[in-house]
């Protein structure tokens, strides 16, 4: 069986700086820093009840049944691409509900067997207009995967291309890419690059003064890139008319 994670919770913090790299039609690039978990799907963290509104692991902040948990909802979704993990293990990397708000662009999950074994990864997107989408993924043994782009994400790019995902299970690091490729070419990369500590008390305070109110500076960061490129005189593709099931937000 795969280790417990460390730390009197079970789980761990990733103090991350995330970039952005637009390379066409323009260059643009930007970077800001904040804080994710890492969770065990069968052991979410107990918080003191003090510390709970920092800190909260729900079912409705993700695709799937808000009634049910987050392990049911995965496994729900993973049945439904032929995939039973028998149980096994399920490790989560996305920010938890803090102050009363949570926007995760990317909520990745690592999925293994009984024996602890990798099976899939999952890569689970949202954009800013309240839809989402997941990824099944069969990364390499360094995590490495390629999927067709098929989820409207920024008003910039329409529904095309591919990924190239690198998506490694995190250990003591924490290193992730996403690429998009357009035409052959590099049109976007995204990056986020941490160093773990375990979640305790101490390790919680210290992240949420360093990066006070988190969950909320993330689409705020969004939509002030945007309104940059707007200004930059670069073009919006609407979104497509034909909305998918997975776009639609869990009620």
């Amino acid at each position: 069986m795969t280790a417990a994670l460390p730390g009197p919770w079970g789980a761990a913090l990733y103090e991350c700086r995330i970039g952005h790299a637009r390379t066409t039609p323009l260059r643009h690039s930007f970077g800001h820093r904040t804080y994710l978990w890492l969770v065990d799907l069968d052991r979410l963290p107990r918080l003191p009840a003090v510390l709970r509104p920092l800190a909260r692991f729900r079912a409705a902040d993700h695709p799937g049944d808000p009634r049910l948990t987050l392990r049911q909802n995965l496994d729900a979704y993973l049945a439904g691409q032929g995939v039973d993990l028998a149980g096994g293990r399920v490790l989560m990397l996305a920010q938890a509900r803090s102050l009363g708000h949570v926007f995760n662009p990317l909520t990745v999950y690592w999925c293994h067997d009984t024996a602890g074994r990798p099976v899939c990864t999952v890569a689970e997107v949202h954009n800013t207009y309240g839809g989402h989408h997941r990824y099944l993924l069969h990364p390499d043994d360094t995590g490495r995967a390629r999927t067709p782009k098929e989820f409207y994400v920024s008003p910039f790019f329409p529904v095309d291309g591919g990924y190239r995902m690198t998506l490694p299970e995190p250990g003591a690091d924490l290193r992730l890419t996403v690429r998009l490729d357009r035409e052959g070419r590099p049109a976007f990369t995204a990056t986020v690059h941490g160093e773990r500590r375990p979640a305790s008390v101490r390790a919680l305070l210290r992240a949420a003064l360093r990066h006070p109110f988190a969950t909320y500076a993330v689409p705020l960061h969004i939509r002030y890139q945007g309104i940059r490129l707007l200004l930059r005189g670069l073009p919006v593709h609407p979104r497509p008319d034909r909305i998918t099931r997975e776009e639609v937000p869990a009620p």
